[in-house]
């Protein structure tokens, strides 16, 4: 489990968040960082923030599905825009949350994403 944002209240948020439910998560604050970091390899679901410095979310989407095409890949945004949201989905995205999102609705898209995850 990563999760990748260039907010670091957010990026805090979402690892105790997933702490809190049992997952060992690790954070980063860049699309580059996660990418170098080997993290890729392993990871079992990536949450990203669709807006950062230096590659944004639906880019690390792309390059996650050219390694990975069956990773779950959840983004999140502070914009909304169906134009964002659409082309995240065209890629594969599981889904787009918008902060603020509720807790519970990020934690339940991520058990439904590892369940259908692990059926495939």
């Amino acid at each position: 489990m990563a999760a990748v944002d260039d907010d670091f209240r957010v990026r805090e948020s979402i690892k105790s968040l997933l702490e809190s439910a049992g997952y060992a998560p690790l954070v980063f604050s860049s699309a580059e960082e996660f990418l170098q970091s080997g993290t890729l390899a392993r990871a079992t679901c990536v949450i990203t923030d669709v807006r950062m410095p230096g590659m944004d979310g639906i880019e690390l989407q792309r390059r996650i599905r050219l390694e990975r095409p069956l990773l779950p890949v959840i983004l999140i945004s502070a914009h909304h825009s169906a134009e964002v949201r659409q082309a995240a989905i065209n890629e594969g995205a599981v889904d787009v949350l918008y902060k603020p999102f509720d807790a519970a609705d990020l934690l339940k898209i991520i058990q439904l994403a590892l369940t259908k995850s692990r059926e495939k």
